[in-house]
């Protein structure tokens, strides 16, 4: 049986948002991800627009503590992938190994040194950006000014690698990007959720170069079906456009630095708790719920197989972009971290 991973699911938004009803995640979520036979998610926590400055690091640890519980609500469905084989531990226990992440460090405000308190509460990624300028880096909104890394976050990717956090250059600008993959040679780089510029022009999208210089690094690229990086064909976005992505990033770097960032949008932002910041990056005319057709949710990434499987992608490289990929960079990323003690037990019991 097919299992998938997935680089950047935004659910503890809406999990945070439903926080007044009983089990949220297990109301809204598991079902789905059982549905699509997801093995593995990455949940970011994030601070919206409107949460800034002040707001930031209440938001992201109202997310943390979503994430919290969202496990030990659902100790017999979920895993909370916080250190070295928790993630082969949940796959031969049948369950969903969660992975906490960061998406923009407008959280820390100006001090790097609060990465170590989201570490503790078991971030393994960190996005340096969302699209605009944070006190550490560029985001790719920042297209006229691009300043790439500053003191503080050249400070940051030094801690980010000395922690063994992974580095997610989603959202990052081309500066900061270059920047980043010269000053962590030695850590866990990737870009969770984007799409192939060659395919679709979009800032969003990364460059055949780009492409090249994160595979270079050792890193992966989670290609997002979704409308905002594929483009629309006949007013729609399709699965098959996906797979245009997918051929032509397997064409540039090969199937082994590829996997999946869905970023499902539709069912947060019907839900209430994502609001339109006015720097979004999205074409004219597409709404913030957009999603691709077949592809609205968790519960179908067995369609996205489908389609791989019917553009002539094997069973064996289907694996490896759908699962094995991003677990196998999760393991490396996690191999250095102590499986969970504590009161992480009292989730896996």
């Amino acid at each position: 049986m097919t299992r998938f991973a997935d680089a950047h699911n935004d659910l503890l938004y809406e999990v945070a948002h439903r926080a007044h009803l009983p089990n949220p995640f297990g109301r809204y979520w598991l079902g789905q991800l059982r549905r699509g036979q997801v093995a593995l998610t990455v949940c970011p926590v994030s601070a919206g627009l409107e949460e800034l400055p002040e707001g930031g690091l209440r938001a992201a640890l109202t997310q943390c503590g979503a994430f919290h519980r969202a496990l030990r609500e659902n100790p017999e469905d979920l895993v909370w992938a916080r250190g070295a084989g928790v993630v082969g531990e949940a796959e031969r226990s049948g369950r969903v190994a969660l992975v906490l992440s960061m998406e923009g460090t407008e959280p820390f405000g100006y001090t790097p040194a609060l990465l170590e308190p989201f570490v503790a509460l078991g971030v393994r990624m960190v996005g340096l950006t969302w699209n605009r300028r944070n006190p550490f880096a560029d985001g790719l909104g920042e297209h006229d000014s691009d300043g790439g890394l500053s003191a503080l976050g050249r400070t940051l990717v030094d801690a980010l690698v000395d922690r063994h956090v992974a580095i997610d250059l989603a959202h990052a600008s081309p500066r900061t990007l270059d920047q980043v993959l010269d000053r962590a040679a030695h850590g866990h780089v990737l870009v969770s959720h984007a799409a192939c510029r060659a395919v679709y022009d979009s800032p969003r999208n990364l460059s055949d170069e780009q492409l090249t210089a994160v595979a270079g690094a050792g890193g992966l690229i989670g290609v997002m079906p979704h409308p905002v990086t594929l483009g629309v064909e006949g007013g729609a976005a399709t699965l098959d456009k996906a797979v245009d992505h997918l051929d032509h990033a397997r064409e540039v770097v090969g199937v082994k630095h590829l996997a999946i960032g869905s970023d499902f949008s539709r069912q947060i932002v019907r839900s209430g708790a994502l609001h339109i910041p006015p720097d979004v990056i999205m074409p004219d005319g597409m709404t913030f719920d957009a999603a691709v057709d077949g592809f609205e949710g968790p519960a179908d990434f067995p369609h996205l197989a489908e389609r791989m499987r019917a553009r002539g992608w094997s069973p064996a490289e289907c694996d490896a972009v759908l699962h094995d990929n991003l677990r196998a960079f999760l393991d490396g990323v996690l191999d250095h971290h102590e499986p969970s003690t504590g009161a992480a037990h009292a989730h896996q019991r």
